[in-house]
């Protein structure tokens, strides 16, 4: 029998053969995995793999450090996934706080940072990106920003996780997550030396572009 392991590798979708209405919810199919359903595990991988990927991937740049975050996420759920409290937040947000941490380790490994302490203008300034942006430039500037913004960005602006959610994959409460937030939106205007006359467009119309 294929190991947990060999699953992340060997099976990186699961088939699925079930309707919509027979689907199982992503606690269930912890539950089962938990409980050695090696089939359920992979479901499960498959089904939120990607999610921790791009994560991963938008908080280092790296993809193959994104491939290894998601690896020892996925480990690490089989270890600690008892730990999953429903009541506190959903799958998906217990994921993207495994590997937070793990990105967070690897980044602390490659370089030392200093967080940076200059005022920065208030508001949603994302709001003021144009599509006239090089994406390349928005990623790189992205992934100079200090990991305690950078995460909040990419979880909230990139990923598209609600607050609620955010707040329970970073262990802070909400509040701390929005003034994290206007922050980084506010360094990372300042990094593009976007002005505020500039015609805004919606937020989300400009993340996704960085999808």
């Amino acid at each position: 029998m294929a190991s947990r392991a060999e699953v992340l590798t060997s099976a990186p979708v699961a088939s699925v053969t079930m309707t919509a209405d027979q689907q199982q919810t992503d606690p269930e199919l912890l539950t089962q995995a938990l409980a050695g359903r090696e089939d359920r595990f992979a479901e499960l991988y498959g089904r939120r793999q990607g999610g921790v990927f791009r994560f991963a991937l938008q908080m280092s740049g790296s993809v193959a450090v994104a491939e290894d975050v998601t690896q020892e996420t996925f480990l690490a759920l089989l270890t600690h996934g008892t730990r999953f409290d429903p009541a506190r937040g959903s799958v998906a947000a217990f994921l993207y706080g495994i590997a937070r941490n793990v990105v967070l380790r690897r980044l602390e490994h490659e370089r030392r940072f200093e967080q940076e302490e200059d005022s920065c203008a208030d508001g949603d300034v994302l709001d003021d990106l144009t599509r006239s942006q090089s994406i390349e430039r928005v990623r790189e500037a992205v992934l100079c920003l200090p990991p305690v913004y950078r995460e909040v960005i990419v979880l909230c602006d990139l990923q598209e996780t609600s607050y609620e959610e955010a707040a329970t994959a970073l262990a802070c409460p909400i509040g701390t997550v929005r003034s994290r937030l206007n922050r980084g939106r506010a360094m990372l205007a300042q990094k593009l030396c976007i002005t505020l006359s500039v015609s805004p467009c919606r937020e989300r119309q400009t993340v996704r572009s960085l999808e």
